[in-house]
């Protein structure tokens, strides 16, 4: 039963984005390891593992790869090399095992916790794949600086101060079937944060259940003048102090950003929002070229559809919307061609939300 605490929308905004693809060439290089047994004076193989992530991370080369075995390792992670194109350094959980990268008691040092267990700085061609963070005094992971062509994917993240996974001044970047559960426990920034970054991708993600904290917390963010990105075929759900999924351009012009295919839920904010800000101002209209179509919004709190500042008409698309629940909100709109009714999700109580 759909109740009317609940936020199930899903809308799209387009604006003719021409994103590049982004593509991962296996690695030419050496294979390593580490395990919990391991001795960081050994050469790194199989036989003769490294005992921390570090030591790879101070080891590898462009087109090296290193396959991490079960345990929990408390230590943070810094790159220290890049790849290249087509030889990308890769840090990966051996399959079947999990992999803990624990943060407790170690330190993260940076203002607006800009900083991350796993922190991935000024460095090119990374992927990070299979990893558990969690425990981390800032954000789990994070890359900065402009950082170019990250791959962070199949990764989950839990009880991190600021950002499950944050992004900031960087391009070509893929954030692909990550968990990211009780992120922002009072810290900065949202569950996923991407900001001031040009060529991006956030899709297939689990985003849930974020912290308490006051100072932030949507479930996914695309801000700061951020630009040419995809924001797809994620699932946020339960973020107690924020909405589901947000374009807010703050005070940069952000501009090309699509969001399509995502199921937002149990929200008790808004479940998706688009705000030009202007360094704060929430009700600031200028916002171009923005639309809203195809999209299913039923039984939220206050409204379906709104639009809060005096946005021109011309500047602003709303249509083939199912609207379900309409309620007069200030400002709520059912934009043209819509319909009305029950979508008959076929089992909205366990999340199943098929036609």
């Amino acid at each position: 039963m759909i109740t009317d605490y609940v936020v199930r929308v899903g809308f799209v905004i387009l604006a003719c984005l021409l994103l590049a693809t982004l593509v991962l060439v296996p690695a030419q290089g050496a294979t390593y390891y580490v395990t919990m047994s391991g001795s960081d004076a050994n050469p790194g193989t199989e036989a003769q593992p490294w005992c921390t992530i570090q030591k790879a991370a101070a080891t590898l080369i462009a087109g090296d790869m290193v396959f991490v075995k079960e345990g929990s390792y408390n230590e943070r992670v810094i790159p220290h090399n890049s790849g290249n194109p087509g030889d990308y350094i890769a840090y990966i959980a051996y399959p079947g095992d999990t992999v803990t990268i624990d943060g407790t008691d170690i330190p993260v040092p940076g203002e607006f916790d800009w900083d991350g267990l796993f922190d991935v700085s000024g460095r090119n061609y990374i992927k990070v794949s299979g990893l558990t963070v969690m425990n981390s005094a800032s954000a789990g992971i994070f890359v900065q600086a402009g950082s170019n062509h990250i791959i962070i994917e199949k990764n989950y993240t839990y009880n991190t101060h600021s950002s499950g996974i944050g992004v900031w001044g960087c391009r070509n970047i893929i954030i692909d079937g990550n968990e990211i559960e009780l992120a922002c426990n009072d810290g900065y920034s949202e569950c996923i944060t991407v900001a001031g970054t040009d060529i991006f991708e956030i899709r297939n993600n689990h985003v849930h259940h974020a912290g308490p904290g006051t100072l932030g917390g949507e479930g996914i963010d695309v801000k700061d003048g951020s630009s040419n990105g995809k924001v797809y075929q994620n699932h946020v759900h339960d973020i107690p102090n924020g909405l589901g999924i947000y374009v807010d351009a703050w005070d940069k012009h952000t501009y090309n950003i699509d969001v399509f295919r995502n199921i937002v839920h149990d929200c008790p904010g808004q479940g998706f929002a688009v705000a030009s800000e202007a360094g704060g101002l929430l009700e600031n209209p200028n916002a171009e070229n923005v639309v809203i179509r195809n999209n299913i919004c039923s039984q939220n709190l206050s409204f379906r559809i709104a639009v809060e500042a005096d946005v021109p008409a011309e500047n602003l698309s709303v249509d083939h919307n199912l609207i379900d629940g309409y309620r007069q909100y200030p400002g709520e709109i059912y934009g043209s061609d819509y319909v009305e009714g029950n979508p008959m999700f076929a089992n909205p109580s366990g999340e199943n939300f098929r036609l």
